[in-house]
């Protein structure tokens, strides 16, 4: 039935860039390391309770947070959103774990709430005693789930074209197959960069990806094995944690901007955040009419409105 299909397309658009891994990486060992050689971190590297983390840091003031998405890196954020907010905020984007740079935390697929653990040991690190967190994507739940569970570290959470609620019918086995070793390999067999190139093509439609995206975000990062069997792993076991998330979500006290366009193709603005803002008692749901599923870039000034209302709501002030 074409509402369930509809329903985990977002997910399936979220790791599309997974599923566009290179051709027989797992054969070619020195893939990874070519990668990190072509797009090395541009932050620190942190130990972060024995794992590290790739954190990117800029600007002074109140402290903004940006989780990316399924497959994503911190790099789709450094593109032009973190030095926009810089100027005002101080910035930290994490890579998440498994992710970019940093590591994974286990081999089952780490939970939206082991992840934030995890970033809100790291932003700890880092001095941060209240920010504003920011997910995209996926990274919305990281985000939802930091604000749940570190409610004293968040002090607000905006939700970018976000996966934050459970969807109707099941995923397709893709995930659980790209989740295993062999599963990983034979799906990177299948697939091309340039394959990769048109995959981001469609997550940003109906509007095109900014001149120099693809040349700066770093496919290779993302066309690693390790990636995709990462990405896969998380992507498997989201929807119960989502169920567990969404019973908790009327207690939530910390404001939660919502943000999301109305051509977003790839996840259901209908499933996730109309269906959200219900659920809070502190949401407020803006939508971008028109606008597809990258509102970061095709939408700045929308979504730094956004982060400003988050900011503003929960009595921090950036920097005039």
């Amino acid at each position: 039935m074409m509402p369930t299909r509809r329903a985990f397309t977002g997910l399936m658009a979220a790791s599309v860039l997974s599923a566009c891994a290179s051709p027989a990486a797992q054969d070619r060992p020195e893939a990874p390391d070519r990668a990190a050689q072509l797009y090395p971190p541009i932050g620190q590297l942190m130990r972060v309770r024995g794992r590290i983390v790739h954190a990117y840091v800029e600007g002074r003031g109140p402290a903004v947070i940006l989780i990316h998405g399924a497959s994503a890196n911190l790099r789709d954020f450094t593109f032009s959103l973190s030095g926009r907010l810089a100027r005002r905020y101080r910035v930290v984007a994490f890579d998440r774990p498994g992710l970019g740079h940093s590591q994974t935390l286990n081999n089952r697929g780490e939970t939206p709430a082991e992840q934030a653990a995890q970033l809100d040991a790291a932003a700890g690190m880092l001095g941060i005693r209240r920010a504003v967190i920011v997910g995209h994507s996926y990274g919305a739940a990281v985000a939802m789930a930091w604000a749940l569970n570190h409610p004293d570290r968040a002090a607000g959470v905006v939700t970018l074209a976000g996966v934050t609620m459970p969807w109707p019918g099941e995923l397709p086995r893709f995930y659980t197959v790209a989740s295993s070793g062999l599963g990983s390999a034979v799906v990177s067999a299948l697939a091309t960069r340039a394959r990769a190139e048109r995959a981001v093509a469609r997550f940003f439609a109906p509007q095109r990806p900014p001149a120099g995206y693809l040349d700066q975000v770093g496919i290779e990062l993302a066309l690693r094995t390790e990636t995709l069997r990462t990405s896969a792993r998380q992507v498997d076991i989201l929807k119960p944690q989502l169920q567990a998330m969404n019973e908790r979500y009327p207690g939530l006290r910390v404001p939660v901007e919502i943000l999301h366009g109305t051509a977003d193709n790839a996840v259901s603005i209908d499933f996730h955040s109309r269906a959200l803002a219900p659920r809070l008692r502190t949401g407020r749901l803006t939508e971008l009419p028109g606008i597809g599923h990258m509102p970061h870039h095709a939408a700045p000034a929308a979504t730094l409105a956004a982060i400003d209302r988050a900011a503003a709501r929960a009595g921090l002030r950036p920097r005039a």
